[in-house]
């Protein structure tokens, strides 16, 4: 049993130096061009809410999204636990997602999830050629009015405690793009750590999302977004009452500069919470600051405020969620989650 204790530690610490090490090896990509952007929108409300600042959270399905490592569950915890989630996104594009995990006691916890992003019924404005000699090189051969546009990533996670402060994650997803009838796919990976210091809660973590093969259409490729991400959470007060946690994130994509998420929440008699939360560094220029013109807005996301209710009724424990997040230029995003529990 030590010995195995003994290779479960490297293997941790393995996977962090790994985690800490990859972005090194990463080739840098700009802006805009990478795929799959719609894995770049949080999922679920209570982390939204925290200006997405979620790497240390844990104890919840939803982490599947984020930190893999999150969902593991510890003996005594919930047997099963259930999300569904729904965000009303910009330019009248749904958000929606699902996912439910098991605890299976002194194995680990396993998960399933979905994320379905897109709409329906976009006027087509089809370009037809007078000439019929050309007929024969037009791509577009769709005769529709409208078309749709529609994003989904399945994916499958397991986590598990390999110490009482120690647990790993990671999660395998299929990602599929399809637009007016032409479809492509990749498979991506995510992998985590979150480590319990001992006092206040702490919690510090790692992660990186969506390591994988590039999506491609036609013959042009399109890496997925890449990102690494360090953050930790405490609770400098919590009582029977009261509880106060404290969230930051520092997260690197690889096609953009570093940026920090922080968030804030409130817990009253474990029932009703209040958070908010900031990204902070989302701005810069385009060689790097040397130049002497103003930064460049690289988001379109502001200040995101939420709250939250928690229950038990006949055994069930019932949690609904809610975020706003603040749009420049655009209306805002609001965010509904509902989660279930099950011991």
């Amino acid at each position: 049993m030590l010995g195995l204790l003994i290779r479960y530690r490297q293997c941790s610490v393995l996977l962090l130096i790994l985690l800490t090490i990859q972005p090194g090896f990463s080739q840098t990509r700009k802006g805009g061009l990478t795929g799959a952007a719609f894995l770049k929108v949080g999922v679920g409300a209570r982390a939204v809410g925290l200006g997405s600042a979620a790497t240390a959270l844990t104890g919840d399905v939803n982490q599947m999204f984020w930190n893999p490592a999150g969902i593991a569950l510890q003996p005594g915890d919930a047997l099963v636990q259930a999300t569904f989630g729904y965000n009303k996104w910009i330019a009248g594009l749904g958000h929606h997602s699902a996912a439910v995990s098991y605890n299976w006691e002194n194995v680990g916890t396993f998960g399933v999830g979905f994320i379905s992003f897109g709409i329906s019924g976009i006027p087509a404005d089809r370009d037809v050629p007078v000439d019929p000699a050309l007929i024969q090189f037009q791509v577009d051969r769709n005769t529709s009015a409208t078309y749709d546009y529609r994003d989904v990533a399945f994916q499958l996670s397991v986590a598990r405690y390999f110490t009482d402060r120690l647990s790993l994650g990671i999660t395998a997803k299929i990602v599929s793009q399809s637009i007016d009838g032409l479809s492509t796919g990749a498979l991506a990976f995510d992998a985590g750590s979150v480590y319990a210091i001992g006092v206040l809660d702490w919690k510090i973590a790692a992660r990186f999302s969506n390591l994988g093969s590039d999506l491609k259409f036609y013959d042009i490729a399109y890496g997925l977004p890449l990102s690494f991400s360090i953050g930790t959470a405490l609770s400098p007060l919590k009582s029977d009452e009261h509880e106060l946690m404290l969230a930051l994130d520092a997260v690197k994509p690889q096609d953009g500069p570093q940026y920090f998420f922080s968030g804030v929440e409130y817990t009253f008699m474990n029932v009703v919470s209040v958070r908010g939360g900031w990204k902070f560094n989302y701005s810069g220029t385009d060689d790097g600051g040397n130049s002497s013109r103003s930064a460049i807005n690289s988001t379109i996301e502001g200040l995101s405020v939420g709250a939250g209710v928690r229950t038990t009724v006949q055994g069930f424990d019932i949690g609904v969620d809610y975020s706003f997040t603040k749009m420049e230029l655009l209306s805002a995003a609001h965010r509904f989650s509902l989660q279930l529990g099950m011991k």
